[in-house]
């Protein structure tokens, strides 16, 4: 049983939004790994608000992953040139700046209500407009 199903998900795994799917979540495992280490400088370094700080550390991250999606991910459609390449990482903070709020309301909702620890709440904001901001990025920023 488990062999037909993993034969017939094979196509759908090989299938070029697959193969960029998986490239951005390494990029976005990367980033966030970053995103995480620039969180805790900020908060518990700086002693910045944890709110205050995770979007600064988006920020930062939303150029690295242009740079490592535009190399890599979707290296097939990337912008090339000063002005394709300028107009994409303007695109590209829209979408994600448009994804800020949810990671952050998602942020503050799990450490201030549920009481998990920032950097975990962090992880799993990351997670959840993840899907949000491949979905806008592959059709946007590189469509």
């Amino acid at each position: 049983m488990l062999r037909r199903v993993i034969r017939a998900l094979r196509p759908l795994l090989d299938k070029p939004i697959a193969i960029q799917l998986r490239r951005f979540v390494v990029v976005g495992a990367l980033t966030a790994g970053l995103q995480l280490a620039l969180l805790w400088l900020f908060v518990d370094t700086a002693g910045l608000n944890y709110l205050i700080g995770a979007a600064i550390a988006i920020e930062i991250t939303i150029i690295c992953s242009y740079v490592l999606n535009n190399a890599w991910t979707f290296r097939a459609s990337q912008n090339v040139g000063t002005a394709a390449y300028l107009s994409g990482l303007f695109k590209t903070n829209l979408v994600r700046g448009t994804a800020i709020p949810i990671q952050l309301g998602v942020l503050a909702a799990l450490v201030e209500w549920a009481g998990i620890m920032y950097l975990i709440a962090n992880v799993a904001a990351i997670l959840i407009s993840g899907l949000y901001r491949f979905a806008l990025d592959s059709q946007w920023t590189w469509g």
